[in-house]
């Protein structure tokens, strides 16, 4: 499946659900495209899409018989996803594993998405049906994974890092999120989890750490609300600055693919 007009693809994965995957995918969507560059979203998370909530998107898409034509959100980026495709946001999508893996080939190869400098992947947890159809049938440049300080989120993020480098799938980065706690009052830092095990993974597989996302109120409450396009802060800068970086070295050959 040939990548078109997209310079980038890039699959945000966790292997383990409930670590901000989909938060940490639109965090760095949107600082993308505060540099004016281009870049759309596909929610690969078929039966728990989370992107059209948290930027306030809805469906269905339309498909005026030259393609699927994707949701564009409030700061121009182009989104697929199952959520479009049900009645309401508490409507389950209950499909067998070969229903999934089609739909996935066709959010990538079937939607006019334009010339995109990047398309993030947001990935479903596990290591099953839909990891290894997006790993076996479309083209990634490479895979940030992320996770949470404890040591249980870095077990099963191994996992999920092994079926790429299994898969010979690049591996940019990883992306610590929930990393720590400022207080109001006194301005200090809390790890909320104690010692973070994030950096001996990073360590482990020779990659860098591209992200660290702090526990901030504000994006959870603009993610309830829709609105996470109103969000920015030097935490996110920086996770853009390292993710651009990493991209380039793998793609200019001078990563190692695992």
């Amino acid at each position: 499946m040939d990548k078109g007009r997209i310079r980038h693809v890039v699959a945000v994965g966790s292997g383990k659900g409930g670590v901000g995957k989909s938060t940490a995918t639109a965090l760095l969507a949107l600082e993308l495209r505060r540099r004016d560059l281009k870049v759309g979203i596909l929610d690969a998370d078929i039966t728990g899409p989370s992107i059209p909530k948290v930027l306030g998107l809805t469906g269905p898409l339309m498909d005026r018989g030259e393609g699927i034509e994707p949701a564009v959100s409030r700061t121009g980026i182009p989104v697929v996803s199952s959520q479009f495709m049900v009645e309401d946001e508490k409507t389950p999508v209950i499909w067998r594993g070969p229903l999934v893996t089609r739909l996935i080939t066709q959010f990538f190869g079937g939607v006019n998405w334009g010339a995109l400098d990047y398309l993030l992947l947001d990935m479903p947890p596990g290591t099953s049906d839909v990891p290894l159809t997006v790993f076996q049938t479309i083209p990634i440049d490479g895979m940030v994974f992320v996770l949470t300080p404890q040591d249980l989120a870095a077990l099963i993020v191994r996992k999920a890092m092994n079926m790429a480098r299994e898969l010979h799938v690049p591996l940019l980065g990883l992306v610590e999120n929930l990393a720590y706690v400022t207080c109001p009052d006194c301005g200090k830092r809390i790890d909320l989890f104690g010692t973070s095990r994030v950096p001996a993974v990073a360590e482990e597989y020779g990659i860098p750490l591209i992200g660290r996302l702090p526990v901030l109120p504000p994006i959870s409450a603009l993610s309830d609300e829709g609105r996470l396009e109103q969000y920015s802060g030097p935490e996110v800068t920086a996770y853009g600055d390292a993710f651009v970086r990493a991209v380039d070295e793998v793609t200019k050959g001078s990563a190692t693919v695992l």
